[in-house]
């Protein structure tokens, strides 16, 4: 069974037993999390799709770890203008895995 469902202003595809990265969410480790807007939820023969969402479907996880990604580089420069500004990111994230899915 797999769901998509919207957290953090973006869509993530899952299924039972999977570990997902989202945007960070203020919870602890080792709480559940629910997420009730299901945009699509199904098996192999069988498919929700909701207008926007699945009524009653909902998605439940375990928090496993709060954290930040590794660094990236923004990297500004403007060619003949002596123009060079160098700027570090670590955009931070929770790590679910989702145990039970309901339709």
């Amino acid at each position: 069974m797999y769901a998509v469902f919207q957290t953090g202003g973006k869509q993530v595809k899952a299924a039972e037993g999977e570990i997902v990265y989202i945007e960070k969410l203020e919870v602890n480790e080792g709480d559940t999390v629910t997420f009730d807007k299901v945009l699509v939820c199904g098996e192999a023969g069988e498919t929700k799709v909701g207008v926007p969402y699945v009524a009653g479907a909902k998605v439940e996880g375990t928090v496993l770890k709060n954290g930040k990604s590794s660094k990236i580089l923004v990297f500004k420069y403007k060619s003949k203008k002596n123009y060079r500004r160098r700027q570090g990111h670590r955009q931070p994230y929770t790590k679910v895995q989702i145990n039970k899915i309901v339709m």
